[in-house]
């Protein structure tokens, strides 16, 4: 039996062991406790198909790469570390680095061979529709190849020395964004040079919103190129697995797809975008009224770009004299915005509430009340609508309800086309 002395030394013993380490029962499991929810916190987050990286790295192993991608492809890496000099190693803290999905692959030894850059260019810094050209990436020294202008699909030269190509670009869910639009022929060029194409996924901004008119095929351009609605309410993952599984490429061929999902992901979450997806939509609101505001491109009306509000006001000298006036000057992303130096009476919209559907109403009104009617719509208005009804319903006063309702065949069919490509 031991004795009271004994014991009472033993445990005195033992309490000046933990003081002397600077370590207690009650710190040890205060510090387990906040390591578990720290790493509660990181899993429950949305992670982009790029943070899902343990589902593609091991298909880049040793082999050729290259990657569809811009500003937009960004992914945030989280790992533990040491944040004192704690000898016991008890405390630890979350790292995030947020990096170019490009210099992550890098990073990660994987042998990228070129950068494919879309409309807007590589850094995201040119203006729609501007021309960019060939050239090379200042920081890693790869080259970037175009596809946006004369060279909207890879040559076959330019994907000689590749065997898988990546796709990361942020879509923002309507038709008219030309993104998916570089996704249609990098699948068909992938397809007719049996290469390899991996889609890293991102959440659409816009997810749950599936609205407008169906395109007409005859009106199939670079703005519009599949028979869809103009708010599709797919993810960019989706809505490639609809372009194989429809077999919209060219002579319907299907390229070799694997979709890298997101993880902790519902159609319904909300999602803000950590970076500008284009230079003129500059936060959550202007890529909610986006689809909705783009049909004003197609007329004498300007969407705000030459502004800091662009895709959230719209007016134009052509207007009636109001309580809100803008006047557009050259700026990031609009070096010659419509109406430059003019000032334009319309509306602001950077206040309303979000957006559920493709709003009509703010079109029709400025229609309705323009100077000159004749005037009001250009040829490119078809192109972003898809059809031509649309500007005849509305040039001939039909309302938006009964405009709306001449939409519905063609959205249920398309949503129920759209049920075998959902992944979320």
């Amino acid at each position: 039996m031991i004795s009271n002395s004994i014991f009472k030394n033993t445990v005195l013993f033992l309490v000046l062991l933990m003081v002397s380490c600077g370590v207690s029962v009650k710190s040890i499991e205060e510090r387990k406790k906040k390591k578990e929810a720290a790493m509660d916190n990181t899993s429950s987050e949305i992670k982009t198909g790029a943070e899902n990286y343990n589902s593609y790295l091991p298909l880049l192993k040793d082999k050729k790469v290259g990657i569809v991608t811009n500003q937009t492809g960004r992914i945030i890496v989280t790992s533990f570390y040491n944040a004192s000099k704690d000898p016991n190693g008890c405390a630890k803290a979350i790292k995030r680095d947020t990096l170019s999905v490009v210099d992550f692959l890098l990073d990660q030894k994987i042998n990228l061979q070129k950068i494919f850059a879309p409309e807007h260019g590589f850094r995201g810094t040119a203006d729609a529709g501007e021309h960019i050209v060939d050239g090379k990436d200042t920081k890693t020294g790869l080259p970037i190849i175009s596809l946006y202008g004369d060279n909207k699909k890879p040559k076959k030269e330019q994907l000689a020395d590749i065997d898988v190509m990546v796709f990361d670009l942020q879509d923002v869910g309507a038709r008219f964004y030309t993104y998916i639009s570089s996704l249609h022929y990098i699948m068909e060029a992938c397809a007719e040079n049996n290469i390899q194409l991996l889609v890293l996924d991102r959440p659409n901004p816009n997810g749950v919103i599936v609205d407008g008119p169906i395109l007409e095929t005859e009106f199939t351009s670079f703005v519009g190129m599949h028979p869809i609605p103009i708010l599709h309410g797919m993810t960019i993952g989706e809505y490639a697995k609809m372009i194989n599984g429809e077999k919209w490429l060219k002579d319907s061929v299907q390229c070799s797809l694997t979709v890298i999902p997101c993880l902790n992901y519902k159609r319904e979450m909300a999602y803000s975008l950590p970076v500008k997806p284009s230079p003129n939509l500059p936060n959550d609101q202007a890529i909610n009224l986006y689809a909705s505001l783009c049909l004003f491109e197609g007329t004498n009306i300007s969407v705000g770009r030459g502004t800091e509000k662009q895709f959230q006001i719209f007016g134009s000298p052509f207007l009636p004299k109001g309580d809100f006036s803008f006047t557009p000057v050259p700026n990031f992303g609009a070096k010659e915005p419509v109406y430059k130096n003019q000032l334009c009476y319309g509306d602001d919209l950077t206040t309303i509430e979000k957006v559920n559907k493709l709003e009509l109403k703010w079109l029709i009104k400025a229609y309705n009340s323009t100077i000159e009617k004749s005037k009001f719509f250009n040829s490119f208005f078809t192109k972003l609508a898809g059809t031509k009804k649309l500007q005849q319903q509305i040039e001939l006063g039909i309302s938006e309800e009964k405009i709306r309702k001449s939409w519905d065949k063609g959205l249920i069919e398309f949503k129920e086309m759209r049920k075998k490509y959902l992944i979320y």
